[in-house]
């Protein structure tokens, strides 16, 4: 879009001109006095930009007039279990509703891209990273945009961002603790996809290691393992993991698509939970009642966690003078939801 013809200064006129809309329509788009559509501020706001306008007081209103709108990117890999990531999804939207928002999914897998895109464009007020790996390239950028952010998900550099997750670390000591405390002394760790973990899913380390760490401080036998995503690989997996590993009473799960499929091995081998093998997962409670799951787990707080980082991000948004604050890094300490899938191994009841 040019500016146009023989003129050395774009208008008000030129704006609304190029929009199809009405000059006090495209004015009112810029100035956030009155309620105009979502759809007009955007295409006012660009054709503002590519004409070069840069009045006085209409450039100011451009630059701080609220979208009510908040960013969320996330992306959906195939080797990380669909289901999981919607309830992150669910969490942040749900929150940013009750709270006046409306919620604009991002799910390009050039998440850098994007992030630039809709940050330059003022479309949102705020962005919420998903999907964050220890050292994500939209950092950069999001520390650098006008809006501030939040993520769900601990990156390696915390700094210009408030962090909210869960304590993986805790979570992976609490499940080795309960397990040994019920007297179980060689375990199976069954993490997600290792390409989870070389992409930078950092949540998928931090749990195996403290898990290991503390089974080689309880002398306890731990056998880890990355397993699949989906069906029927993780079944052929946790088949195969049962078969090498007899003495093993007690199975960790930090992998959705295994909680989700272990009933159905667990019937075809005859086996039962916790009569002959005790059961941890690590997902929210919602999801246990998605796929009917009856083991004990470390609850994932996906609605928690998209709830704290939306009302740090309105309140941050809110008030220019909270953008000032300190960053907030927020762990959530884990916590083990008893369903009954875990006992003393059967050589000790």
């Amino acid at each position: 879009m040019a500016p146009p013809k023989g003129e050395n200064v774009v208008t008000i006129g030129d704006i609304a001109r190029a929009v199809g809309v009405s000059r006090s329509t495209a004015s009112y788009a810029l100035s956030g006095k009155r309620a105009i559509s979502l759809e007009v501020r955007q295409r006012v706001a660009q054709a503002a930009r590519e004409l070069g306008y840069t009045p006085n007081a209409g450039a100011k209103a451009l630059a701080t007039a609220q979208t009510m709108v908040i960013g969320l990117l996330a992306q959906f890999h195939s080797d990380e279990f669909a289901p999981a990531m919607l309830q992150y999804i669910l969490g942040v939207s749900d929150t940013a509703r009750e709270l006046g928002y409306d919620t604009l999914l991002v799910t390009e897998s050039d998440g850098a891209k994007a992030l630039r895109r809709i940050s330059a464009s003022r479309m949102v007020d705020g962005v919420v990273l998903l999907n964050v790996a220890q050292d994500d390239d939209r950092l950069p950028i999001l520390r650098a945009a006008p809006q501030p952010g939040a993520l769900v998900g601990k990156p390696a550099d915390c700094t210009g961002v408030d962090v909210f997750d869960l304590d993986f670390e805790g979570a992976g000591r609490l499940m080795v603790d309960h397990m040994h405390e019920l007297g179980h002394r060689e375990l199976i760790l069954v993490s997600q996809p290792e390409h989870v973990v070389e992409r930078g899913g950092a949540y998928v380390w931090r749990l195996l290691d403290a898990a290991r760490e503390r089974a080689r401080d309880l002398d306890v036998r731990l056998h880890a393992v990355f397993g699949e995503s989906g069906q029927p690989e993780i079944g052929r997996t946790l088949n195969a993991l049962l078969d090498a590993h007899p003495a093993a009473t007690g199975l960790l799960l930090n992998n959705e698509a295994a909680a989700a499929a272990l009933p159905s091995v667990l019937t075809a081998r005859g086996l039962r939970s916790p009569e002959d093998l005790s059961v941890i997962g690590r997902y929210s409670d919602e999801f246990a009642r998605m796929f009917s799951l009856p083991f004990s787990s470390i609850e994932s707080a996906p609605d928690r966690l998209g709830m704290l980082a939306v009302r740090q991000l309105v309140r941050r948004v809110s008030s220019p003078t909270l953008r000032t604050e300190p960053d907030v890094v927020e762990l959530i300490p884990p916590e083990l939801v008893d369903r009954g899938s875990t006992a003393r191994p059967p050589a000790t009841s």
